[in-house]
């Protein structure tokens, strides 16, 4: 295999590899710190880790790796602002999880020998990305000749050859992954399942509760019969204090939005440009070049089964005759005309082969087609065009005897689609694309439907630069008045405009309801003081947003006031769950039995059958760990005292207990359970790493 085509072919999975040394980067969402102020930090410092400082130059470096791999596996070339957000994120993730695991593995004194390392490229027991990437298909074992002569080809380049930098690369993911598997296996060794904790889980997976119940549900109590006191929230905010604690400094900002979308005097023009392109497409004398030169999305002009055309033009192609015109119309922002050529039956799928010709390596164009007619003469003289493919081909279908497999139309580019789909099985072609020569040889069709060859034009509605001033013209106009909060508020509501919400805002948020790309407005966000109105008019696609920032949310534990809005509907569920355990307290008081306590508060007493700690869930009412919890820990054949539940409060009786036969294998149990505490082993220890790390993130100052 050539070294070119090896790392043309795989550089996706090289990437990934060097990836998946992160084993737990999705942990880390939640633990970046926003860390010195913008202003504060160094210029060219993008985060800090545990003490590693990452430049920017060095982040880029990554992002720009990862956001190819992104673009090959999504079949794009270029990135919009969410994906371009996924790719930043996901790289931040990767380093910090790389610097933390390199400092702890480097602390327990973890190491990949040169001879480990020879061993996990060409020994008996090959890395599992060797075999991926040197596997024969048809054994799944690592093919040692083509692996040996990749290595022969890899030392014959200079090693600061572009080759040579990738190879280091790979070597280099191998040796991370090998570390991170000797770090979890250390984990893993340490973790142990007493015979006590079995018994334990079998029971409570297995022993059976049945008990009836009373609840006063909260839903019962109007809201408005719930007056909420300074007391209620403070009560509610100490007793659940943990959950306003504030991972990272977040921010709440109010914006106006400045609409730029294409106005009713924009859709005339466009419909006038549509109706005048139908008519030069009347006359045109070369439709592939006029729809090339005149549309928007440049449809080639081929042949094409119903329903790959837009629904509004789909139908029209195909119910008019050869030789007609159809359209204007309009759909989804976009309008279309057509020019119906042909029309004719096809099949509906292919299979077929192909060995590529890469012009570049063989002197050109001419060179390349020549070499492709002498490789499609010796086909026809009885040559086999598997062992060809592997011989000659460029691309990654050599290794599988340029098979392509079986494809529908447009799944090739529309030369190769005209090539495999208007010829007839058997037929071998020489043809050139784009990416390159190529030597074709038709397998089989299959299917049949009619096909209709039409010159499609389509213009997209887009609104004109005036549309866009007036827009522009009004949000300037907004700004220029409202010079602090409280002008901000006045001219929403004198002026009849929507004032949206973009609460809780992260430093590196990818997305806000409402804005393609929220970026720009998020940086100025992270540098202004509560209150602040932006200092400028945002432009994001059709969108000109003018912003307040209305709260700024600390690192750490939220006070009461800040909160105290978002908490009104808990808390007053807090002061209903107090209400109805009153009520339930006193119905109690002479009582003895379940329903006693049922007739003092006219509800009935439920029955419940054969319910397991394990799964705290009450039929017909849902999960209420708090009650299943209690009922485990009462006594049979006693009333219990009223418990706060999720949706409720309660009390109860326990009719009895069925437990479980005794535990005939203790062994087989512990495996079990040791293997589910395995599985979340690794991330565990990713997650202790990071809350003990110092983790500084100024990316909101270059992103």
């Amino acid at each position: 295999m050539g070294i070119m085509s090896f790392l043309r072919n795989r550089a996706g999975a090289i990437i990934v590899g060097a990836i998946g040394f992160a084993i737990v980067a999705f942990l880390l969402g939640d633990a970046v710190q926003v860390g010195t102020p913008f202003w504060q930090a160094s210029q060219n410092v993008v985060g800090e880790v545990a003490g590693e400082t990452i430049s920017i130059e060095e982040f880029n470096q990554k992002v720009e790796a990862n956001a190819n791999n992104f673009k090959q596996q999504m079949g794009q070339s270029n990135l919009n602002a969410q994906m371009t957000s996924y790719v930043v994120e996901n790289t931040w993730n990767q380093t910090v999880s790389q610097i933390l695991m390199e400092k702890e593995v480097a602390r327990l004194g973890l190491q990949v020998g040169k001879n480990e390392l020879n061993d996990m490229i060409s020994g008996k027991n090959p890395d599992p990305q060797v075999v991926q990437n040197f596997g024969d298909p048809q054994t799944g074992q690592v093919n040692r000749a083509q692996l040996n002569s990749f290595l022969e080809n890899v030392k014959s380049q200079d090693p600061n050859s572009e080759i040579s930098k990738q190879w280091t690369q790979f070597l280099v993911s191998i040796r991370q992954n090998k570390l991170a598997e000797k770090y979890s296996n250390i984990i893993k060794n340490s973790l142990y399942v007493t015979s006590l904790e079995a018994r334990e889980d079998y029971t409570q997976r297995n022993k059976l509760a049945s008990f009836r119940y009373v609840n006063l549900d909260y839903a019962s109590i109007p809201d408005n019969q719930v007056k909420l006191t300074d007391e209620d929230y403070k009560n509610y905010y100490n007793e659940n204090k943990s959950r306003f604690k504030n991972a990272e400094e977040t921010r709440t900002f109010e914006y106006v939005v400045f609409d730029a979308n294409p106005s009713k005097s924009d859709s005339a023009e466009a419909k006038q440009q549509i109706e005048k392109l139908l008519a030069e497409l009347k006359t045109t004398k070369n439709d592939s070049m006029f729809v090339a030169m005149n549309s928007d999305a440049k449809i080639p002009v081929s042949y094409v089964r119903k329903g790959q055309l837009d629904p509004a033009i789909d139908s029209l192609v195909f119910n008019a005759a050869a030789g007609s015109f159809v359209g204007p119309v309009y759909n989804n922002g976009t309008y279309y005309v057509a020019k119906v050529i042909d029309s004719k039956i096809g099949p509906d799928s292919v299979k077929a082969s192909h060995i590529l010709i890469n012009p570049a390596t063989e002197g050109g164009i001419d060179k390349a087609k020549a070499k492709a007619d002498s490789i499609k003469n010796l086909i026809q003289k009885g040559a086999s065009f598997a062992e060809l493919a592997a011989k000659f081909g460029t691309d990654g279908t050599k290794e599988k005897g340029g098979d392509l497999g079986t494809f529908g139309r447009g799944a090739m580019v529309p030369a190769f689609d005209d090539a495999v789909f208007n010829g007839k099985p058997g037929d071998l072609k020489v043809i050139n694309t784009q990416f390159g020569v190529h030597v074709i040889r038709i397998e089989s069709q299959k299917g049949s439907s009619r096909l209709v060859k039409a010159a499609v034009i389509d213009k997209v509605l887009a609104s004109s630069s005036k549309t866009e001033q007036d827009a522009y013209s009004k949000a300037s106009a907004f700004l220029s008045s409202a010079d602090d909060a409280k002008a901000f508020d006045e001219l929403v509501k004198k002026g009849g405009y929507r004032k949206l919400l973009a609460e809780n805002v992260t430093a590196n948020q990818g997305s806000v309801v409402g804005l393609d790309n929220p970026r720009e407005i998020i940086r100025w966000a992270f540098k202004a003081d509560s209150k602040d109105v932006s200092n400028q008019v945002f432009e994001t696609d059709n969108k000109f947003v003018v912003a307040k920032l209305s709260n700024i949310n600390e690192k750490g534990f939220l006070p009461l006031e800040q909160v105290k809005s978002q908490i009104e509907s808990v808390v007053k569920t807090d002061v209903k769950a107090k209400m109805q355990i009153e009520k339930l307290s006193k119905a109690l008081n002479g009582t003895s039995s379940i329903d006693q306590v049922a007739q003092k508060v006219g509800k009935p007493a439920v029955p419940v059958q054969n319910i397991v700690f394990a799964n705290p869930v009450i039929p017909g009412v849902g999960q209420e760990n708090k009650v299943i919890g209690a009922v485990f820990g009462s006594q049979p054949k006693k009333l219990s005292t009223p418990v706060k539940g999720e949706l409720g409060a309660y009390v109860f009786a326990v009719e009895g207990f069925s437990s479980p036969a005794p535990l005939s294998n203790v062994y087989k149990q512990k495996v079990q359970l040791a293997q589910a505490l395995v599985q979340r082993a690794a991330s565990e220890a990713f997650k202790a790493l990071r809350d003990q790390a110092a983790i500084k993130d100024n990316r909101v100052r270059f992103f």
